[in-house]
């Protein structure tokens, strides 16, 4: 039995080496893919996601560090549109109901917060990592802004700059109110390539035909459309807009008597604009007012199922809304909190 184990042929060598030779040219190329997967997740907050990773979850310096570039890339994914709102830490409510009705229409993971103060950023990225970004100033948690005040004023006055910014970064841009519940998905209103979408403020019933115009001025000069629902597209066009809602913001002609209020603003440098940029106005019947939606019942019997964006504006007040939303089985947390990518809070 020895002596044939010592006659047999040794095993060839040369397919080993031929391995070896092939590996080494094939080593770049994986080099090269290990390379173009791993590195654009780079920084990414997934990387933190796992409980297994003694840095998880990612301490707070990291969020305090965390930017807008970051924020975006994160988010966006393999699209081009973010969806953003901007919230302070009272209104936590308010954001887990506007994103439970987001997620209805797969839309959350392209959400972006854009948090006012420390407390929301913690929170939001506790919950859902990457999904909040806080743009220096912060601002004061403890206190639910309301419409009209000094407060509300420096929250909202911000918001230019943030689209304006994210535009700048090459994406589209979707901005909210967090007191609004989404029934449809809005995109499929977006017709057209325009560089700017948005929802009228009045409360008068238009035809179910009306004209996507900017509607004409009033005596006084301005249109009423609301600042609360825009979609953008990363044109110059829709960064002229920005630029000159910024510039109106600044304009004591309009900010001095009018303090707590940005969309003044935002109608002057429309109209100011009007021949330069290319702008939508949504329908009616999908995005209506809260003058109109919450107090003409017969007018939400005759547009049912066309519903897309319900704002609860015309009411001032934090429970008032709350109740308002109640009334009429729009107040989700209740109920779908788990539907919420926040879920409890």
């Amino acid at each position: 039995m020895a002596q044939h184990i010592l006659n047999q042929r040794p095993v060839s060598r040369r397919p080993i080496s031929r391995l070896c030779r092939n590996g080494f040219f094939l080593l770049p190329l994986v080099l090269l893919v290990l390379l173009g997967v791993v590195l654009p997740w780079l920084g990414s907050p997934l990387l933190y996601n796992t409980s297994s990773s003694p840095s998880f979850p990612p301490p707070l310096s990291y969020w305090r560090e965390y930017s807008l570039t970051q924020a975006t890339k994160f988010v966006a994914k393999n699209g081009s549109t973010v969806i953003v709102c901007t919230v302070s830490y009272p209104f936590l409510p308010f954001l887990n109901n506007w994103l439970i009705s987001v997620s209805r229409q797969n839309h959350q993971e392209n959400v972006l917060v854009i948090a006012e103060d420390y407390a929301t950023l913690y929170k939001v990225n506790e919950k859902w990592p990457g999904h909040a970004v806080l743009i220096p100033p912060a601002l004061g948690s403890q206190t639910a802004q309301h419409f009209g005040s000094k407060g509300f004023f420096k929250f909202t006055s911000r918001r230019p700059q943030h689209l304006l910014d994210i535009l700048e970064l090459g994406y589209n841009v979707m901005y909210n109110d967090v007191d609004m519940v989404w029934l449809q998905d809005p995109f499929q209103y977006l017709e057209g390539s325009h560089d700017a979408y948005f929802m009228d403020d009045l409360t008068k019933i238009k035809p179910l035909n009306h004209s996507h115009d900017l509607p004409p001025p009033n005596r006084k000069g301005a249109t009423y459309i609301c600042s609360c629902m825009i979609f953008l597209r990363p044109t110059s066009g829709a960064k002229l807009l920005m630029n000159k809602w910024i510039e109106e913001l600044g304009s004591l002609f309009w900010a001095k008597p009018k303090e707590g209020n940005d969309q003044p603003a935002f109608n002057w440098a429309l109209n100011k604009t009007a021949h330069e940029v290319d702008v939508y106005l949504l329908p009616q019947t999908a995005f209506p007012s809260g003058g109109l939606y919450f107090t003409n019942e017969t007018w939400v019997k005759e547009t049912k199922g066309k519903h897309a964006i319900i704002h609860n504006n015309y009411i001032i007040g934090y429970d008032e809304k709350m109740k308002r939303f109640r009334d009429f089985g729009l107040w989700l947390v209740d109920d779908y909190a788990l539907e919420s990518p926040l879920g409890k809070i």
